[in-house]
This record gives C-alpha cells, sequence and structure tokens, in this order.
C-alpha cells in the first residue's frame, strides 16, 4: 500500500500539514538489524499521512499511544530527488526511515511501460538510482530502503504478471538497483524485501526472492478488512500473519523480520482486542523485530486515533510488551 488516494496510491503532497520545528528525541538511533542482534523488545513503527517532516501530527500520535516510533515508514517513486529533508527530520526524531522506493510515477496505474522491470534492469534509471546511493552514501546515518514492497500482487507495474513483466524481472532489476546503490558506497543501506501476505491466486514468494545477499531484512505486508467487502473476513494477527511468517522462515531463515505495514478496521469484529492481540502475538515472535502501523484513514479507517478505546489499547498494548 502506498500513503495516501487509492490502492494504487497516490500520495497528495500538496494536502500534506504544515511542517514545524522537529522535537528532540533520542541521538542516533542503530541499524534495525543491531536491534535484530539485541534482546531489545518488539520495535513500534508508524506510517504517518504527513510523514517525517510532518512532526506535529507524529507528536500528537507520539503522545496519545505514550511512545516515540522508532521506525517510520513512508514512499517515494522514482521521479522524486534523493528526499535527504525527510530523512534528517526522521532522525533527528530517533526514528530510523522505513524508506519505500517505488518504481513508477505516482497516478500512472499499473501499466506504465517506462517502468517496466526489465527496463530498470537494462539501465535506463542507472543515472537516477546512482544519484540516490551518491546521496544516501553521503547522508551516511542508518536507512531502511523497501524497494517495490508487494511484488507478489497485481497492484504495482513492478510485480511480475503485469505491465509485460515476465517470470524473473521482478528479482532482476532489485538486484540492478543494489548493485548500483551499494556501488555508490551507501553502505548505511539496509535492504527489505517486503511481500505482502500469501493469498490465494497470487505468486508464491519464492520465485520472487532476490536472495540472501541482497536482503537484510524481510518483511510483510496484511491488514485485517474485517467485513467490509464481500471478499473479506475478521482476520485475527495470528491468523493473518501465521503463513506468511513461516514462508519467510523457510525462504530466509537467518533474517530478521519485520511487519512493515499492518492495521485493521473496527468492522466486523472489536478493533481494540485485534490490537492486543497483535502485540502479544508478534512480542512472542523472537525473529520479528518491528511492527509498523499504517496510521491513516484511506481506503478504511485504519488509524490507531480512529476511537478512543481503540488508542488506550494500543497505548495499553505497547505499554504491556515492555514489561513482559
Amino acid at each position: 500500500m502506498s500513503a495516501s488516494g487509492t490502492a494504487l496510491g497516490v500520495p497528495d503532497t500538496a494536502a500534506l500539514p504544515t511542517t514545524t520545528a522537529p522535537s528532540t528525541y533520542l541521538s542516533q538511533p542503530p541499524a534495525l538489524t543491531e536491534w535484530a542482534a539485541s534482546d531489545a523488545s518488539l520495535r513500534f513503527g508508524l506510517m504517518s499521512p504527513g510523514w517525517p517532516l510532518d512532526t506535529a501530527t507524529l507528536d500528537a500520535t507520539t503522545t496519545a499511544v505514550g511512545e516515540s516510533p522508532s521506525i517510520l515508514l513512508w514512499y517515494k517513486d522514482f521521479e522524486q530527488p534523493p528526499p535527504i529533508a525527510e530523512l534528517d527530520s526522521a532522525h533527528a526524531r530517533g526514528a530510523v526511515s522505513l524508506l519505500t522506493w517505488e518504481p513508477w510515477k505516482w497516478g500512472g496505474g499499473v501499466d506504465q511501460p517506462a517502468f517496466r522491470s526489465d527496463r530498470i534492469a537494462a539501465g535506463d534509471y542507472d543515472a537516477h538510482i546512482s544519484e540516490w546511493g551518491t546521496a544516501l552514501a553521503a547522508w551516511g546515518k542508518p536507512v531502511m530502503l523497501r524497494y517495490g514492497h508487494e511484488m507478489n500482487g497485481n497492484w504495482y507495474p513492478w510485480a511480475d504478471g503485469v505491465n509485460d513483466n515476465t517470470p524473473g524481472d521482478y528479482v532482476a532489476a532489485y538486484r540492478h538497483v543494489h548493485d548500483l546503490v551499494e556501488a555508490a558506497g551507501a553502505t548505511n543501506v539496509e535492504w527489505v524485501w517486503s511481500p505482502n501476505i500469501p493469498d490465494w491466486g497470487f505468486p508464491t514468494i519464492d520465485g520472487l526472492y532476490p536472495g540472501d545477499g541482497y536482503v537484510d531484512i524481510v518483511a510483510l505486508d496484511g491488514y485485517n478488512w474485517g467485513t467490509t467487502a464481500t471478499w473479506s473476513t475478521w482476520t485475527a494477527p495470528d491468523a493473518l500473519f501465521g503463513e506468511g511468517l513461516r514462508q519467510l522462515r523457510a525462504l530466509a531463515p537467518e533474517k530478521p523480520i519485520l511487519i512493515a505495514e499492518t492495521a485493521s478496521t473496527d468492522v466486523g469484529g472489536s478493533k481494540v482486542e485485534w490490537i492486543r492481540q497483535l502485540i502479544d502475538y508478534l512480542s512472542a515472535q523472537p525473529d520479528v523485530i518491528g511492527v509498523v502501523w499504517f496510521n491513516q484513514s484511506k481506503e478504511l479507517d485504519w488509524r490507531i486515533e480512529s476511537s478512543g478505546a481503540s488508542t488506550a489499547a494500543f497505548r495499553g498494548a505497547l505499554s504491556g510488551r515492555l514489561d513482559d
């Protein structure tokens, strides 16, 4: 999922809230893989609709849940320059950026021939990719780069099977992008490979994995849509993520795992209980190092603050996991 707009999201940058001066939080956030090697508890991450520059909204959510997020998720497409201001703002809060780099033009839909994976692998965007690599290397602090997420679906133009991509094209493009960024000296980048939860009728993830040498963290996206659609049912966190976690562990048993996007509706069940179950379930998984909540009213009202009870449940769940 992208941050706003439709399911093929087009973030409306003109509608972003006015920014304020960043607050001072922790300094020098560690690389996420350093957390994986420690005995730290499950890390709390957030996708806030104004992204790292909207410090007022981030401050409000931090106050509401009683904890500043360790991870900030946000997005850029392939037509934007290196986002140093956003990286600086996240870093000033003591958070590591989970920067989702989407190889397409926002608003262009699934069929975008210019962004076919074979065009990326063939070098059409080498100058742009290298520019990003050089800028990230110069920035120098830890950043998680999530290239072409949810590649096992059919809603983004980088997925095999759409936009004239053929099997293997995604992996080839991913490796090419990785190699160019690495060649630019960006050793501070941690590479996050992030499929959607496995679903019937979509490609299996084993054919989409770039290989251990190209991935630092494996991740999953998954949402509880409740009973909001004819195809959806209320799904508890263990049922939502269980099979995906099993497949990630089989595919990359040595890699730390991140839940890179998740949220729940309150239609069809108790969102309050779902939040409690989510934090309890993931906290019990020693290889799951963080969970990122998609905190926006988009297709549905995914927000933590969708109700006072939901906010209280999230605050209590975060507090409780630190006491375990």
